[in-house]
């Protein structure tokens, strides 16, 4: 790996806290509060240790890691 490389081999205790913490991202980049308050109760009625606790976190970062994509600008000429 070279200096800047931005490649971790960080694996997450829980593959299935992970997946939850990044659905939780994408709900949040969404607006989608209904999602969000869904994930966060399941959240609490599963996670039980700091492990899971840090799955879902590095969940979240892995998403908000990606910068969102930017709209196409709109070249029509209006009339």
């Amino acid at each position: 790996m070279g200096l800047f490389s931005r490649k971790t081999n960080d694996t997450p205790a829980n593959p299935q806290m992970a997946e939850l913490g990044r659905e939780f991202a994408i709900a949040r980049r969404h607006g989608d509060r209904k999602t969000m308050r869904r994930i966060g109760r399941e959240y609490t009625n599963t996670a039980s240790t700091d492990a899971d606790a840090a799955s879902f976190q590095q969940g979240q970062n892995a998403y908000d890691s990606i910068p969102p994509i930017k709209p196409a600008r709109n070249r029509r000429k209006s009339r």
